[in-house]
């Protein structure tokens, strides 16, 4: 419970970084490569080196990374035109930290429910 509701207090996961351009830490829309080991966060960044692991903890249809792919990008409600920005301009590399976060708990609890699953039942 403690490493999910402390989520954001986790170490980064290792990953590699790729930039290929002018220094740029918003975010637009990320996507996943086709075989889901790389994320191109913008034009300035790739992340590489996504342990396939990660995809085995689900919330719901997807994974938690694949949750937090989707949810932060800048998107326009069509009814009301209201703007959501996940970007901080008080704090513009979290959504990179928050991604490294999101494996590092993503791996720690796969691990965690493999050594449950282990125990003898009595």
């Amino acid at each position: 419970m403690k490493l999910h509701i402390e989520y954001e207090q986790q170490p980064e996961y290792p990953l590699d970084r790729e930039e290929t351009s002018k220094l740029n830490w918003r975010v637009e829309k990320m996507s996943l490569s086709k075989d889901k080991t790389q994320l191109k966060y913008n034009s300035f960044l790739t992340l590489s080196n996504i342990p396939p692991q990660v995809y085995e903890y689900r919330l719901g249809n997807r994974s938690a990374l694949e949750w937090v792919i989707d949810q932060y990008r800048v998107s326009t409600d069509k009814r009301s035109g209201i703007v959501n920005d996940p970007n901080r301009e008080e704090d513009p590399e979290y959504i990179v930290r928050l991604i490294g976060e999101v494996i590092t708990v993503s791996l720690e609890t796969v691990r965690r429910v493999k050594e449950l699953a282990a125990l003898p039942i009595q």
